[in-house]
């Protein structure tokens, strides 16, 4: 029996065959394209979030009740890293600084679990608010230069200007300690405004320890209070009390 070759392949077939591929290599480099372009997003949006932390604002939540009621444990802040630099510090300002004296032993109510070490990853390349982890947050109280005085339970001295504080702890006079301190150049003398539970200059100053924090140690100024939504509100308003503070002679 004669058996028939087959037939060969027309060129109707290839461009047929062609056709039908042609939507699966489509899909192909549409899948790449995808995923290139989800890559490319990601180290992008890595890379500005790293540029600004490290220039312009860096998220932090707050470890401790040291600034209760102005600062909660657990409210997250935004802190300004353009001062001290574009823009100037003033006395009631709200400051974050590298703890390079080790107080955070001595910090009241410190606290530190998963979550804080899974932040502190994160906070790494600015995808959540840094725990303050060797960082401490307080109220700037005396420029370089100022006379800072204070009696056990009285209220606090700038330049012989008496203050009256309203965002201390209203449970608590403004002083826990006696001192009388001049603030040496390029240092700064700050307080918690829970000042019978922060380990503070005065706190360190009463121990005979090293009470002054160094201006290069400064991270930058506390500007607003970003979460919980319940506690949005700037932080500016310390400034205002000390208005009427003359300047050091």
């Amino acid at each position: 029996m004669n058996e028939t070759a087959p037939a060969e392949p027309t060129a109707a077939d290839h461009d047929a065959r062609g056709e039908a591929c042609a939507p699966a290599r489509r899909r192909r480099r549409r899948d790449r394209g995808g995923w290139l372009d989800y890559i490319v997003t990601l180290v992008t949006a890595l890379v500005v979030a790293v540029l600004v932390k490290t220039f312009l604002v860096q998220p932090f939540f707050i470890p401790s009740t040291s600034m209760v009621p102005t600062l909660e444990t657990n409210d997250k802040i935004l802190v300004s890293k353009l001062t001290p630099g574009v823009f100037d510090l003033h006395r009631g300002d709200v400051i974050v600084f590298e703890d390079t004296q080790g107080w955070i032993p001595d910090e009241p109510g410190r606290t530190e679990s998963t979550r804080f070490r899974v932040t502190k990853v994160l906070s790494y390349v600015g995808l959540a608010p840094d725990p303050a982890e060797n960082h401490l947050v307080k109220r700037l109280i005396g420029m370089p230069g100022d006379h800072v005085t204070c009696t056990e339970g009285g209220a606090l001295q700038i330049n012989g200007a008496a203050l009256s504080e309203p965002y201390i702890n209203p449970q608590t006079p403004a002083c826990q300690y006696t001192f009388d301190v001049t603030v040496p150049a390029n240092k700064v003398w700050v307080m918690g405004d829970n000042r019978f539970a922060s380990a503070d200059s005065a706190y360190h100053n009463n121990l005979g320890e090293p009470a002054f924090v160094s201006e290069k140690d400064i991270t930058g100024k506390a500007v607003v209070i970003m979460w919980p939504v319940s506690r949005w509100s700037g932080l500016s308003d310390g400034e205002s009390t000390f208005a009427d503070v003359p300047d050091p002679s």
